[in-house]
């Protein structure tokens, strides 16, 4: 029998009104569920059905952003740090939580812990939710006995990830924007203005000069290529977001983004700040090497250092040094070689690559502020040059007459 979701509504053993979701196949397991927990059902509900039934499209459901994992690791680390047990932080943070579908996967973890199972391996169930990173730390937290001060470890992780791509998101915004608005300036001229001068053009007579010829064209060609564009932007972005993740994709477009000639010294600190991050997060956190090597080379970010760090990782099992092999891959900066190396030596090598992220954050951050600078004027002249270009061409034969008539 299929499962569904109830809505319920139950009184604690204070008397006071909660409200809560459950999967189960039947309202009866539900109140059988409810009353092992302590609660007293006062009413269960399936919901999603008949006229509460809700709409999802496929692609644009409400996802669980970094952001929302980040918050909710914090807030659970200073409950559990408090003293509150996993079950009655789960339900609490299941009802706080804003981000409905984390909300609902936070539910089902804490039917899964009722059962018996770890922390861990409920949020393994859901890997589109949790990361294998978290997911990992938080099985060595359990482990350890250090279940708080691992979850505190993942909520400074994720949320220096969200400040790192929201300053990649503030270099990037603008120059969109303006090529964009360029982009729309071009067509609403082709579209618009262009066959006004056209129709005048035609009343004149006289041959056009080459670059006026060839906007005339252009206009005249807006309504076929204009819905050809639309489609093939939205077909595009459908493809591209289904084969981005591909190894063989991202080994041809990878490398292309570190050789860009503005961007790709920014998209090298971008990933190995995130190397170095989650690398000694993961250490710190007591996570075996190899496993943790593992899974940094899947969240790096870029196929190259990905390589790079499998190829660590295979030299590490047959015994060799971590930072040995780092020589051998050029995406790997002397420096982080060297520090690394000193941080292996004196056994604090978790330390050293905070201080490496640290590092590459601040070199982040300067470079989005440099390029910002440098790219203002940069689109401002070559938005200018294409409008500039457009109304020169357009005022061209005007001037032609003017000189036949002098």
């Amino acid at each position: 029998m299929a499962t569904a979701t109830f809505e319920y509504k139950v009184r604690d053993r204070t008397g006071k009104m909660k409200t809560g979701t459950l999967d189960a196949e039947t309202q009866a397991q539900v109140a059988n569920k409810l009353k092992t927990m302590g609660y007293a059902p006062v009413s269960i509900t399936q919901s999603n059905s008949g006229l509460k039934k809700e709409l999802s499209i496929p692609g644009f459901g409400k996802k669980v952003k970094l952001k929302d994992l980040a918050v909710f690791s914090r807030q659970f680390a200073t409950m559990i740090n408090s003293g509150l047990s996993l079950l009655r932080a789960l339900t609490i943070l299941t009802e706080q939580t804003e981000n409905k579908e984390l909300a609902r996967i936070l539910g089902e973890v804490r039917g899964d812990i009722e059962t018996g199972n770890s922390l861990s391996a409920s949020m393994a169930k859901h890997p589109a939710v949790f990361p294998p990173l978290m997911v990992n730390m938080c099985k060595a937290g359990e482990v350890g006995g250090f279940l708080d001060s691992v979850l505190m470890q993942i909520a400074e992780n994720y949320e220096a990830e969200v400040k790192l791509r929201g300053k990649v998101k503030s270099a990037m915004t603008y120059p969109i924007v303006v090529f964009v608005m360029a982009v729309l300036a071009v067509i609403g001229m082709l579209m618009f203005i262009v066959p006004v001068f056209e129709a005048m053009f035609k009343d004149l007579g006289a041959t056009l000069p080459l670059p006026t010829r060839f906007l005339v064209f252009l206009s005249g060609q807006m309504k076929i290529l204009l819905p050809m564009l639309v489609i093939g932007l939205v077909a595009f972005s459908i493809v591209w977001k289904k084969i981005k993740r591909d190894e063989k994709v991202r080994g041809f477009v990878d490398p292309l983004k570190l050789k860009a000639p503005v961007f790709g010294s920014l998209f090298k600190k971008i990933a190995l700040a995130r190397f170095a991050r989650n690398l000694g997060t993961m250490l710190k956190s007591g996570v075996p090497i190899l496993q943790s090597l593992d899974i940094v080379a899947d969240t790096c970010g870029n196929i190259v250092l990905a390589r790079a760090v499998r190829a660590v990782q295979e030299s590490v099992r047959t015994g060799e040094s971590v930072t040995q092999p780092l020589t051998e891959h050029p995406i790997f900066p002397p420096m982080v070689v060297q520090m690394m190396s000193v941080g292996e030596d004196t056994g604090a090598l978790d330390t050293m690559l905070a201080k490496i992220a640290e590092f590459y954050d601040q070199e982040v951050e300067s470079t989005t502020e440099s390029l910002t600078a440098l790219l203002e004027p940069l689109m401002i002249a070559f938005m200018g040059a294409i409008i500039g270009g457009m109304i020169v061409a357009l005022y061209m034969p005007i001037f032609k007459i003017f000189e036949l008539v002098e």
